[in-house]
Parts: C-alpha cells; sequence; structure tokens
C-alpha cells in the first residue's frame, strides 16, 4: 500500500516517524525541539501561553533531509488540552494556552458550580472540568482576557490546528472523537457537542471543528498527500500499542494514571472516571492519581539515595508486605480516592520494619496500591482487565516489575520505548489511506505488528500479592473509611 507518517507534536518537540503502511515497521524517523522563543511562562498563575507558529517551526525541521519523500499519507497527534482561539479570518487572537495552574482550577471550581456539581458535568460530558482542560481555559479566558474572548470566533486544539494548516487552511475545519471528547464540551457518551458548555465557560458561542470518524481523511493537500483525522496523544498512543478490548494501561509519571479499553461511554458521578473516547471507535475511561512516582523520589530522598535504582536495589531486600509497613502515598493529597487534603500515611511501624529496605518496599508497594485502587474502580464497572501495560520509566524497575503482577492480579506487559502516540498517528495515516483506496475496512484498523515487550505473570505470587493488597486496604480504611463510596 505504500509508506504513510505520523508525527507527534507533544509539548516540548516534534517527532515524525515513517512506516510501512502495512505491516507498520518504522522505515525512518526524525525530531526536532520546539524552538524556545516560542514560549511564555504562565505568569500570575495564568494558563502558560505558546505561539503555535513554534509547533510548525519543529515540524518543518523534524521533517527536512527529505524525511517525507514518498508519503502518501500522514497522521497527526498532538499534547492534549492545548486551546488554539482563532478569530473570523483564522488568526490567533492570542498564543494557544497549553498549561493549567491554581488560577486556572479557581475557574474550573466556577464552573462546576455553575452547572449544578461535579456529577452534573460528570452526565453532561462524562468528565468533571479540571485546570487544564479547554472548557476551564475559556472560562479563564472570558473573565481575565475579555476583548480577547470576544474576538474568539473558532475554537481549535493542537492537533486540530496543526491538520489545518497542513490542508492549506481550508474553510472546513476538523477534530476526531478522541480529541473532542478531552474539551469538556462533547460527549463521548453521546457523541455530541454540548454549545451550551460553550457558552456557559465563554459567555457566548463560537464555531466547534467537525468530528470525523476514525478512519475519516481530513482532507487532501494541493499536492495529493492525505491527512488522516489526527487525534490527540494518549488516543494515539493507545493506538500505536495496540491495546483492545481486556487491555489496560497503567503510566507512572510523577503522578498516575490508569486507563482501559471499553465498548461504551462510562458515567461515573463522582468523577472518579473521566470518559475519553479512542481512536478506533470505542472508549478509553481513566482514573487518575496524584502519586506515583513522586513517592518513590520522596522516599529516596528521605533514605539519602540519589536515584529510583538505588531505591529498587534496596526494595528488593525487604520482602513482600515489608514487615507490615503500609504507605498510604497520599503526598499531594489525593484524586481517587477523592481527598484533596489529606496527606500520606505510614502505618505498621514496629521495631523489626524500622528498616531502610522495608521502608523502600513500602513505597514501591504503596504507589502499586494506589494504582490498584485505581484499577479497581474501572473493574467494579464492568472493565475487563486481561493484560496491564506499565509505561513510563519507572515500568522498567525491578522493584516494580516484580510487585506489579501480583499487586494488579493480571499479566503486566512492559512495552519497549518507542514513539507509541508517532506510531499510532501513522498507523491511522494508513488507515485513512487504506480506505480512500478501498483496500481497508473503515470499521477495521490495518493490523499492524503490536510493539515488544517483556510479559510478566502473577503466578504462584498472586496469593501473596493479593495478602498484601488486603493489608494496604485494611489500612486505607481504618485511616479513612468510606473514602471509596459513591
Amino acid at each position: 500500500m505504500g509508506i504513510v507518517a505520523g508525527l507527534d507534536s507533544s509539548p516540548d518537540f516534534t517527532r515524525i516517524v515513517v512506516c510501512d503502511a502495512d505491516t507498520g515497521s518504522v522505515l525512518r524517523q526524525g525530531y526536532a525541539p520546539h524552538p524556545v522563543e516560542g514560549v511564555e511562562g504562565g505568569g500570575g498563575g495564568r494558563p502558560s501561553d505558546v505561539d503555535p507558529q513554534a509547533w510548525l517551526l519543529s515540524l518543518g525541521e523534524a521533517a527536512g533531509g527529505g524525511l517525507l519523500e514518498g508519503v502518501q499519507a500522514i497522521g497527526v497527534s498532538a499534547q492534549q488540552n492545548a486551546l488554539v482561539p482563532v478569530d473570523a479570518q483564522g488568526n490567533t487572537v492570542r498564543p494557544a494556552m497549553v498549561g493549567g495552574d491554581k488560577r486556572a482550577q479557581v475557574a474550573a471550581a466556577d464552573l462546576i458550580d455553575a452547572l449544578g456539581g461535579r456529577e452534573a458535568w460528570a452526565q453532561a460530558v462524562g468528565c468533571v472540568p479540571q485546570a487544564a482542560q479547554p472548557v476551564t481555559k475559556l472560562r479563564w479566558l472570558a473573565r481575565n482576557e475579555p476583548e480577547a474572548a470576544q474576538r474568539t470566533a473558532v475554537l481549535m486544539q493542537a492537533h486540530d490546528w496543526l491538520v489545518w494548516q497542513l490542508l492549506g487552511r481550508p474553510v472546513r475545519r476538523t477534530t476526531d472523537r478522541g480529541g473532542a471528547s478531552g474539551t469538556g464540551y462533547w460527549s463521548a457518551a453521546m457523541g455530541n457537542y454540548r454549545g451550551d458548555l460553550v457558552e456557559l465557560a465563554l459567555g457566548r458561542q463560537a464555531m466547534l471543528p467537525e468530528v470525523l470518524g476514525p478512519s475519516d481523511a481530513a482532507g487532501t493537500t494541493p499536492e495529493g498527500l492525505l491527512i488522516s483525522a489526527g487525534t490527540g496523544e494518549t488516543m494515539a498512543a493507545a493506538f500505536g500499542l495496540g491495546l483492545g478490548l481486556g487491555d489496560v494501561v497503567v503510566s507512572l509519571g510523577a503522578s498516575g494514571s490508569v486507563m482501559a479499553v471499553h465498548p461504551e461511554a462510562l458515567f461515573d458521578s463522582t468523577g472518579m472516571i473521566t470518559s475519553l473516547a479512542d481512536a478506533t471507535g470505542l472508549h478509553l475511561p481513566v482514573v487518575t492519581t496524584l502519586n506515583a512516582v513522586r513517592t518513590l523520589r520522596g522516599t529516596a530522598e528521605l533514605l539519602g539515595l540519589t536515584d529510583l535504582e538505588s531505591l529498587s536495589d534496596l526494595a528488593m531486600k525487604s520482602t513482600p508486605g515489608a514487615h507490615g509497613l503500609v504507605m498510604l502515598p497520599y503526598l499531594e493529597g489525593e484524586r481517587t480516592p477523592n481527598l484533596p487534603h489529606t496527606a500520606g500515611t505510614l502505618a505498621g511501624l514496629r521495631r523489626e520494619s524500622m528498616k531502610a529496605e522495608h521502608l523502600a518496599r513500602a513505597a514501591f508497594e504503596g504507589m502499586l496500591c494506589g494504582l490498584a485502587d485505581a484499577l479497581d474502580v474501572l473493574r467494579g464497572r464492568g472493565v475487563d482487565v486481561q493484560r496491564v501495560f506499565l509505561l513510563g520509566s519507572a515500568a522498567e524497575l525491578p522493584a516494580v516489575q516484580t510487585a506489579a503482577p501480583p499487586l494488579f492480579g493480571a499479566q503486566v506487559v512492559v512495552p519497549q520505548p518507542a514513539d507509541y502516540a508517532a506510531i499510532g498517528a501513522a498507523r491511522q495515516a494508513a488507515w485513512a489511506l487504506g480506505v480512500s483506496q478501498g483496500t481497508l475496512d473503515p470499521r477495521t484498523p490495518p493490523a499492524w505488528q503490536g510493539a515488544a515487550a517483556q510479559v510478566l505473570e502473577p503466578g504462584e505470587e498472586l496469593a501473596v500479592g493479593q495478602a498484601v493488597r488486603q493489608q494496604y486496604v485494611s489500612v486505607r480504611e481504618q485511616t479513612h473509611p468510606g473514602a471509596f463510596r459513591s
């Protein structure tokens, strides 16, 4: 079928992969950082500002040296939640808003109250407004820059804007289900925009991009290059990994997230589940924790260790259950369960447990048990969990790989590092190209080879892991009774 490209415009750089359209094999790749002069800090507590031209400049640099020669279709993945407000002439009315901070949190709280609470939002669009979301940025814009808000005629996100630029800025603006589902004004369950929520946030209506289907093309460039619908980074990475029903992704960043592939949108009255759409026509319910790797870093500092590898080595000298030491890792408060003003807890201190290796082990087990709590929120809503994909540099640590399968009660897959968002964007391009040529079904994506990965089974340790998990749950229930009751 030829060759296709996928480009991922992340917050800091553009990465491009060129792939064989039939197999997904990466043939060549390019990379360029966004120029720093395109970025302004979000001073004074406002969302950060970025000139979208910076994204185009790095795209051009990453594609240099004939990288795209012979490419027939391109897919675009980009950072989520970036709001690009555009005027009636197609010019940005201000730099793109890409961050989220305390002042934006005030705007989020205002919106939650204005619609009648968290449950009202969850029911309307499958998520509760947060500082980073476009709907919250609109509220911030209306309150703090009313003149810019008044000139805003079209609302776009990063991948919408890039696709539009690649197509030569046509009259038609497009997006996809995945990107739209993160805005706070499109419902994944209903498959439509909530213009009333745009008006609630901005104070007036604005034009919204047409939501394309997963295998639809956004258009063709004058040179004949097909551009697929594009999507957000999370959805592109899930597509690049080859996730399907029964698969869950646990991402280990400073905070953590648990995301599953599910056939339908999940409404959650507590707001713990954010109901996103994926890049294939299915759904991606997400549960977030505020404390993941920051728990490990804090423990390493406390023990005078300089890196997480040393903490992992120390933890491996302990045994499952850390001699009864249990850490509730709520260092920044917690979102799952909803305990925003709490602190972490260290329980089970006895003379024999007061050793550095047991504290190190308790930190790993506490972080993973917190993520297992998030996983159980999804399981409790009928989500099938067969495989857990573990992402993030901490997924390589022996202490994580040893403890995760028995604590999660599932097979754990640790994919080799790769540009999965860019690969997912390229796979989307191959799908749209195949449909346009009549060689692929619009309901079935191309069957590319899955990610190369290490597979870890719970095995004989499952019973031990579940006992450790129960120890954690007992401490959590004693310390925060009923924290998971809706």
